[in-house]
């Protein structure tokens, strides 16, 4: 269903981000983002010269390799594009997120570390996106590891391991509490 009938208006600015969750060979994995801001017009720029319609005023690139822990292994950032020149040393910075848990305190420690002028706005901004990626990507993961691990206690004739599916209750519409879509999880774990 698409959004209501816009009033007529003038296309300035847009942002692309592209997220990305792989599986690496080593059993780790990598999410991975890309953010790139263009204008419709040109325009000057003080570091860049004029900077034509379409053109990247950011490009930028940002890896979290991480552990089914959800624990950040190494954090690489890359700058193609920016508005002033000095904008890149910002990037390296990012490394300092290895060791920290996306989950409870993840916004503070990335604040901490890659916060205010220790980091870059736009880069910054992708990590808490990334977070919710590396959760997409590695959660089903663990989920059917954990299936796997039933299904062969099972066919041993073993007992096998409580099934456990980490549902965040409260957390949208869809997970409170009372609803529907709670009482089928919780349901299917009973089973």
């Amino acid at each position: 269903m698409p959004l209501s009938p816009p009033v007529e208006r003038q296309h300035l600015h847009t942002r692309a981000i592209d997220l990305r969750g792989y599986q690496r060979a080593d059993g780790l994995y990598d999410i991975e983002a890309h953010l790139v801001d263009t204008k419709s017009y040109a325009f000057e720029n003080q570091d860049r010269g004029m900077i034509q319609p379409g053109e990247a005023l950011h490009g930028m690139w940002v890896r979290m390799t991480v552990g089914e822990d959800m624990v950040i292994r190494a954090c690489e950032a890359v700058s193609d594009f920016t508005p002033y020149t000095i904008c890149p040393q910002a990037a390296p910075n990012f490394a300092s997120l290895a060791g920290v848990t996306i989950g409870p305190g993840f916004t503070r420690a990335v604040k901490e570390r890659v916060g205010g002028v220790l980091g870059c706005t736009h880069l910054r901004e992708v990590l808490a996106q990334m977070a919710t990626v590396a959760f997409q990507t590695i959660g089903p993961m663990r989920w059917r590891k954990a299936r796997e691990a039933r299904e062969a206690a099972i066919a041993r004739g073993e007992t096998p391991p409580p099934a456990r599916r980490a549902v965040p209750i409260g957390s949208c519409y869809a997970y409170a509490p009372d609803s529907e879509v709670v009482r089928r999880l919780e349901d299917q774990a009973e089973e």
